[in-house]
């Protein structure tokens, strides 16, 4: 964040309508700061390395490098980076891949402005948003009657709950205490017990059903 409080924000996206629309909604946000634009991956990295700034919104599907390679060649250089996946597309490859390149967040384009801006300042604090279209994609058997958690340890709570903040296994171990191979064990065990093979789907299904604050 910059000295004055506002999230500086870059946007990515091939199409200059949308570019502009987000811009004029941006520029209208007190507490968000619209610092750069590109309009196709290349141009993301190279106005990400000059720009820095805390949160990317990322179109998908655009030619040359699209936004998925465009999102893990940026998070491979800068993890602290908070990258949104925003999209026209909720299909399951597509919110997968963006989720296991580093998004912390996928939403669709025809999001609300006010649902926009909460999902910056979350994914500025760390948190993670799904539309519930990538939510379904996702998780597309998942039944919002099961209770995933309940047969969950209180460690196993904790890991979860740093999984959804976007923790690495390093970064939950050390917050911990405990060493890397038991983050490893008590998130296995996780998928396990939310019978999904994935941390992005354990991470979808505490999203879905709140089991984290």
């Amino acid at each position: 964040m910059t000295h004055s409080g506002t999230i500086r924000v870059m946007l990515v996206d091939d199409h200059a309508v949308v570019r502009s629309g987000l811009s004029a909604f941006l520029s209208i946000c007190e507490s968000l700061e619209l610092v750069g634009e590109a309009c196709d991956g290349r141009e993301a990295l190279a106005c990400y390395r000059k720009l820095r700034p805390d949160v990317i919104l990322m179109d998908l599907v655009m030619p040359g490098m699209n936004g998925v390679e465009a999102t893990r060649a940026i998070r491979e250089q800068s993890p602290e980076v908070h990258i949104l996946a925003l999209s026209s597309f909720g299909d399951q490859d597509l919110v997968r891949q963006a989720l296991e390149a580093g998004a912390i967040g996928y939403l669709l384009k025809d999001i609300a402005p006010e649902e926009l801006q909460e999902a910056i300042h979350s994914a500025h604090r760390g948190y993670p948003t799904l539309s519930p279209e990538a939510t379904k994609a996702l998780l597309p058997n998942a039944s919002p009657a099961q209770e995933p958690a309940s047969n969950l340890t209180e460690r196993e709570r904790e890991v979860l709950t740093l999984m959804v903040a976007g923790k690495t296994n390093k970064e939950i171990a050390q917050e911990l205490f405990i060493s890397l191979s038991t983050v490893k064990f008590h998130i296995s065990s996780i998928l396990s017990k939310f019978r999904v093979s994935s941390r992005t789907e354990a991470v979808a299904l505490a999203l879905q059903n709140k089991l984290v604050d």
